[in-house]
């Protein structure tokens, strides 16, 4: 017989609300991802940095030492399907993007 009355049943439906009330902010978060330059294949360099260029809107020497300095954050607060495509973009250039 429980102690104190309470029955065993009442007790594991009162966390399942706090779950799901917590899970909700973080699939809202998770819309807006950060994109970070981690490497780049040294052949395919002279591309990346043409593509970072034309992405940040950097100068050529900018560019060239943005690169050199990766691992490096390259935007914040991209949209899910715009960050897939950057990554493929630069996966295809010789470059590892990662998606925070």
């Amino acid at each position: 017989m429980p102690m104190g009355g309470f029955s065993a049943a009442a007790a594991p439906a009162a966390p399942a609300p706090v779950e799901e009330e917590e899970a909700a902010p973080a699939a809202q978060e998770k819309t807006l991802f950060t994109l970070t330059l981690k490497s780049f294949d040294a052949a395919a360099k002279p591309k990346v940095i043409k593509e970072i260029k034309g992405m940040l809107g950097l100068s050529l020497v900018d560019s060239k030492k943005f690169v050199e300095s990766a691992p490096k954050q390259m935007k914040e607060g991209v949209p899910k399907d715009e960050s897939q495509k950057i990554i493929e973009t630069m996966k295809g250039l010789g470059a590892v993007v990662t998606m925070d």
